[in-house]
């Protein structure tokens, strides 16, 4: 019995601890993102998403400069024209996400794995790609293996 009373005690804190650890950006997007999984055109600068579940979330416009999405899984998720400069998505899961007109620069993808990703028009100087695992999505050095421009017809 007291094992499932923890186990509900410690569910129930866990949006608290996540929101608690957030140091920057916006408090009120941030919680609109949490609740919905839409933030079009959120101030989310420096935020700490790291390990978030960001499945098919909505973050078109928003500014994500310098955020922490470390670990986070963004399969399916629509950055569309958002600012992720300086963003930390190492290790993330990145397939089917939308990175079009995003700004990328100085963003690290060090251990990520990017698949099927759609990074038309995105500016993406000073990458980190470190061991990171792309295929179909237009990244890459020099011709790397694996890393194709999509066909966007």
């Amino acid at each position: 019995m007291k094992l499932k009373l923890f186990a509900a005690v410690a569910l129930a804190a866990t949006p608290l601890i996540f929101a608690s650890s957030v140091k920057a950006g916006n408090s009120q997007d941030l919680q609109r993102l949490i609740s919905t999984g839409e933030c079009q055109r959120c101030n989310l600068v420096g935020v700490d998403l790291s390990g978030a579940h960001l499945i098919g979330a909505d973050l078109r416009g928003a500014n994500l400069s310098q955020a922490n999405l470390s670990g986070a899984n963004l399969e399916g998720a629509d950055f569309t024209n958002a600012n992720l400069k300086g963003a930390n998505l190492a290790s993330t899961f990145v397939t089917n996400v939308n990175f079009k007109k995003a700004n990328l620069n100085g963003v690290n993808f060090s251990r990520a794995q990017i698949i099927d990703s759609n990074v038309y028009g995105a500016s993406m100087d000073n990458l980190n790609i470190t061991d990171a695992e792309i295929f179909n999505t237009g990244i890459g050095v020099g011709g790397e293996e694996g890393a194709q421009m999509p066909d966007w017809d």
